[in-house]
């Protein structure tokens, strides 16, 4: 097996079921990805294996002018046989091989290696398409006219307007009546008959018909009227009376496709008590959060602040690459935090994060006078602490005791403790599942 056998195994591993993720986050340099591509470092064993040597080296047994020297290992390369003169090392350099994801990959594998199902909300509308034709209008292509709604209002209006002309006729023949006199008792009937209609039929009425009945009631009693439904079985539908304000025609549904917006302020101690480990602890844990909030979400901001004493905004290749001095006050970072997000980041429109990590020392009573009660107004999907103190805490390391102690009960805040490399992927699911229990 080689180098080629290696990362295929690897990639097949990954496609499977990425089981090594917290080996993978836990080894090596971070630093390689950009905002669209991940590149996690992996280790490349090269197995053991038999090689001979060229022909012109000489065979076995030979060493310089055909004597081995004593000692000398066989086949093995002796200095100043490789690149450069007198064993020199050569000038280019080896390449460390990274496995190659993308953040929405990553956030699938992570989920599906720590059992979490987070679902984004949607906040900002950014546009709007065109659904099923379920909408309607009034007016359109012709080909886009509702036929079948047509014809329902024309039978109905048919159904409402139709009447029993036999029956009309006959109280046409009551002793006595007259054609308004006809047409009152209609209306009164609810039947939906005009004045010009009765009016024209009155002057076809036989006069030797006239009279045929006593009054309205004796006709009703011995006339049977039939109902619209019963005339149309019994003689078909000839005509609808369709109208132009009946049409209707079809139109797409707009359906609001809404962006799930996530920002994410990242926060760091940068005092002079974060020497490198504890710096490299916070790298590696921030790392693979802003890779899978990345691949969560549709849209996705970073707000990076550094702090000691004070606060300041720096850029994504200063935060991971700082170094540390001066005195600490937690609650200068939240300060900034909070008036960052209320300016460019309304609660109403985004998804908000804020992850903060340090040593936990703090200057006194800042966290529990100023870093809870600000913590307590930012709205965010998710506050979290992350503690890193190799070897375990130490004395004066209270912060995230206090933290956790004050607010751990709130359901959006969460601290988290990182020791050594092997924690992280830890401390990134307590991170993550506290914010699917908050959803």
């Amino acid at each position: 097996m080689g180098l080629r056998d290696d990362l295929e195994r690897f990639r097949e591993v990954g496609e499977e079921r990425r089981e090594d993720l917290k080996e993978f986050i836990s080894y090596g340099d971070l630093g390689a990805s950009g905002s669209k591509d991940i590149k996690i470092p992996i280790k490349v064993v090269d197995l053991p294996e038999f090689k001979y040597d060229r022909l012109d080296m000489g065979g076995v047994g030979q060493g310089k002018g055909g004597t081995p020297d004593v000692g000398q290992p066989l086949g093995q390369p002796q200095p100043g046989d490789g690149e450069g003169e007198d064993g020199e090392p050569g000038e280019e350099g080896a390449e460390h091989e990274y496995y190659e994801m993308d953040p929405e990959q990553f956030a699938e594998a992570l989920d599906e290696e720590l059992g979490l199902e987070l679902e984004p909300k949607g906040k900002e509308v950014i546009e709007e398409v065109e659904g099923d034709f379920t909408d309607i209008t009034r007016s359109g292509p012709h080909s886009t006219l509702d036929f079948e709604r047509l014809f329902k209002e024309g039978l109905k209006r048919k159904l409402a307007m139709d009447f029993d002309e036999e029956f009309v006729r006959e109280a046409m023949k009551v002793d006595g009546t007259s054609a308004r006199e006809v047409f009152r008792w209609c209306r009164e009937q609810n039947i939906l008959v005009s004045m010009a209609w009765i009016e024209d039929e009155w002057s076809r009425i036989p006069d030797d018909e006239r009279g045929t009945w006593a009054s309205f009631e004796e006709m009703e009693e011995n006339v049977e009227r039939t109902t619209a439904i019963q005339r149309i079985r019994r003689e078909g539908l000839r005509e609808i009376p369709f109208r132009r304000e009946d049409e209707r025609y079809r139109h797409p549904e707009v359906i609001e496709k809404k962006q799930s917006n996530v920002v994410v302020v990242n926060i760091r101690d940068v005092s002079g008590s974060m020497r490198e480990t504890k710096r490299e602890l916070v790298e590696r844990t921030f790392t693979p959060l802003d890779w899978y909030l990345t691949g969560k979400y549709d849209h996705a901001e970073f707000v990076y602040i550094a702090h000691d004493a004070e606060a300041w905004e720096v850029e994504r290749d200063e935060f991971f690459g700082i170094r540390s001095g001066g005195g600490t006050r937690i609650s200068s970072a939240y300060e900034l935090a909070k008036e960052v997000l209320d300016e460019r980041y309304p609660w109403r429109e985004w998804n908000r994060y804020v992850f903060a990590a340090g040593d936990s020392e703090n200057s006194s009573n800042d966290t529990k006078e100023r870093v809870v009660p600000l913590m307590q107004e930012i709205d965010a999907n998710l506050h979290a602490y992350v503690e890193t103190q190799p070897g375990g805490t130490a004395i004066n390391a209270t912060h995230a005791e206090e933290v956790e102690r004050s607010l751990g009960e709130q359901g959006n805040v969460v601290v988290a403790y990182v020791s050594e490399p092997d924690d992280v992927i830890d401390a990134i699911y307590t991170i993550l599942s506290t914010e699917a229990t908050a959803e």
